[in-house]
């Protein structure tokens, strides 16, 4: 156990800054299809960097808790609050399951589970690792 909790928070803040990086280039499909179904312009681009912003920041906090031993379980808390987002939009009528991944040359989306499921696999990590960390969680454990 000694290792594989910290591999685990550099795994989760990979995927983490992977995914947060991703939101700060051009128009996201995700969050511009959201904005299309929902009607809610502040998806795209707003929203985006925002969620972008926790994610570096559920990243770093997980990378400097690994070093520190005191702020992972604040990281994997916000992991897990990002990542429960995305996973009740994915629930929603406006995102499904089956996301946009791409623009097809004809303008359309391609769509597919694989972002669902990648939110689930991290989502039940982070979960996991906020569960090792309760006891200095404010309001969670003793904090």
């Amino acid at each position: 156990m000694k290792f594989a909790k910290p591999g685990l928070c550099l795994l989760l803040a990979a995927f983490m800054l992977f995914m947060g990086s991703q939101k700060f280039g051009d128009a996201n499909p995700v969050f511009a299809f959201i904005a299309d179904r929902s009607g809610l312009a502040f998806f795209e681009p707003q929203l985006r960097m925002l969620t972008g912003a926790l994610e570096v920041l559920a990243a770093l906090l997980l990378v400097v808790g690994v070093f520190t031993r005191r702020l992972e379980g604040f990281g994997s808390l916000l992991s897990l609050a990002v990542i429960g987002g995305a996973i009740i939009f994915h629930l929603s009528p406006w995102l499904g399951i089956n996301a946009p991944v791409a623009l097809a040359e004809d303008g359309s989306y391609i769509h597919s589970p694989m972002l669902f499921g990648m939110a689930v696999v991290f989502g039940a990590l982070a979960a996991v690792l906020t569960w090792l960390d309760r006891d200095r969680l404010p309001i969670i454990g003793k904090g």
